[in-house]
Formats: C-alpha cells, sequence, structure tokens
C-alpha cells in the first residue's frame, strides 16, 4: 500500500549518478509519474507541511 498525505502520494525511483552509482529517491506527487513506483513511508521519517511555504 502507498502512503498518502493530503492529495499527495509517495513514490521512489532509482536514479543512475555519475559513477555508475545507483541512489533510491522518495518523492511525492499528486499524479502519476513517468517513472518511479508507489511506496510506503520509510522508517524514522514523518511528514509535515511548513506553513511558511504555503
Amino acid at each position: 500500500m502507498a502512503y498518502s498525505f493530503e492529495k499527495w502520494n509517495l513514490y521512489k525511483a532509482d536514479i543512475e549518478l555519475k559513477g555508475g552509482i545507483i541512489e533510491t529517491t522518495n518523492f511525492f506527487s499528486r499524479w502519476r509519474p513517468k517513472r518511479g513506483t508507489p511506496c510506503d513511508l520509510p522508517n524514522g521519517y514523518i511528514v509535515s507541511v511548513n506553513k511558511r511555504c504555503l
């Protein structure tokens, strides 16, 4: 089951960096991205909204 926060869903994608290193990136999106798969919230993380940015 994918994690959802308000209208946002959490996705993860593997990104290849320079030097061939693979890194997993987590990001939120309202719509289905071109790449990435839905995922659960990683252990130890919390989600909050910075009210100054609204």
